[in-house]
């Protein structure tokens, strides 16, 4: 069974800064990417940054600048460290990841999500 925790969210004045921290767990064969999504009330998930297996990152335009993702491949653990939050960033978090369990079969897993709160 595959685990992701996330840590970190909370509540931070505009300009302010907080890293993520999201740890996989369980039976892991081979981890290919991970990501940061977020989601507001009424609206869709969507993908702030994703890093590949080989470290390739990819950010949304607006996070561009602000937020770097980054990951400990011994720990299977991903950071997102976010710098001049906006309040405009305020969201729900969540973590992501596409992994196998067994070679050749891939799947992805969330994790519970955690809140970030940018006051102005």
């Amino acid at each position: 069974q595959v685990q992701l925790v996330e840590s970190g969210g909370g509540l931070v004045q505009a300009g302010g800064s907080l890293t993520l921290s999201c740890v996989a767990s369980g039976s892991i064969f081979n981890l290919l990417t991970m990501g940061w999504y977020r989601q507001g009330p009424g609206k869709q998930r969507e993908l702030v940054a994703g890093i590949s297996s080989d470290g390739r990152t990819s950010y949304r335009d607006s996070v561009k600048g602000r937020f770097t993702i980054n990951k400990d491949n011994a720990k299977n653990t991903v950071y997102l460290q976010m710098n001049n939050l906006k309040p405009d960033d305020t969201d729900v978090y969540y973590c992501n990841a596409e992994l196998q369990v067994i070679p050749g079969l891939t799947n992805t897993y969330w994790g519970q999500g955690t809140q970030v709160t940018v006051s102005s």
